[in-house]
């Protein structure tokens, strides 16, 4: 676990993405003094320095962020996730009510059952290929994930590289930038601390049933979306907007996967604010 910002702030879990750690990346610190936010951030099972946990599905991770949180003494709290971690997100939204005061999914993804969404429609090549080797052949693709996975671990670098030639132009903008590119570096490389297998169980867990209901959802939720994102496009939000009782949906024209990560101060802002009416905008 780490912890960024005011010791004594309002407290917001950020829940990593698929691959990603509990380093990053994560606003900067002048971002978090302005809104008053301690920020708390974990490995999820097997990434980092956090034991595997085989067979976990989206919703354990409440229970993971109840438990810290009652070590942390914090009767209340704001959820973040990004793009993996939006799904984690939206279950301590299900499954914390009345503690999980806020919760913001941003750049997430819908359940691999959505009825009546493609939801391979506007996905990238390499992120498709991942998806439909886990639905296709479960445990079988482990091997050649944690074969791409030693290649992250020896060179980083050249795994942030080799994303180049699927993102937009207004992604490259974010990712080209110093600060950006060593935080990315810096949360891959521990992610693959040891092996692969938060990655793969993550992957694993997207694409099985979640083990909570939307419609359980009862706290305010932000879901945003860059609508050029071709990671975990658009109509991902658009379909959950739909299903989340108290819910709005913010899709951004000209951003995209990377976007998430300009807009953190405003949804920070709304996330810090007492509990109140869906309908309020970034």
């Amino acid at each position: 676990m780490e912890e960024w910002g005011v010791p004594h702030g309002f407290p917001v879990f950020l829940l990593h993405g698929t691959p990603g750690s509990r380093l990053g990346p994560v606003p900067r610190p002048m971002v978090l003094y302005q809104h008053g936010i301690r920020l708390i951030t974990f490995d999820r099972p097997g990434y980092g320095r956090s034991d595997r946990m085989t067979g976990r599905v989206v919703a354990d991770v409440a229970a993971d962020v109840r438990l810290l949180a009652d070590l942390l003494n914090l009767e209340d709290f704001s959820v973040l996730g990004r793009s993996g971690g939006g799904p984690h997100a939206l279950a301590c939204a299900a499954l914390l009510p009345g503690r999980a005061t806020r919760v913001a999914a941003l750049v997430g993804l819908a359940p691999a059952e959505a009825e009546g969404l493609d939801w391979f429609e506007g996905m990238a090549p390499s992120n498709t290929r991942e998806y439909l080797a886990v639905r296709g052949q479960g445990r079988l693709a482990s091997a050649r994930l944690h074969s791409i996975a030693d290649r992250i671990r020896a060179n980083p670098a050249q795994y942030v590289a080799s994303l180049y030639t699927e993102l937009t132009q207004s992604d490259r903008c974010v990712v080209l930038q110093a600060g950006m590119r060593r935080m990315l570096l810096e949360t891959f490389r521990e992610a693959f601390r040891t092996s692969a297998d938060g990655w793969i169980d993550d992957l694993l867990a997207l694409c099985a049933p979640w083990g909570f209901e939307l419609g359980d959802i009862v706290a305010p939720t932000m879901l945003w979306h860059g609508a050029n994102d071709t990671f975990s496009p658009a109509g991902h939000s658009r379909w959950l907007a739909g299903r989340i009782p108290n819910s709005t949906i913010v899709v951004q024209s000209g951003s995209a996967h990377f976007g998430a990560y300009t807009v953190l101060p405003d949804v920070l802002a709304w996330l810090s604010r007492p509990a109140a009416r869906p309908s309020e905008r970034l």
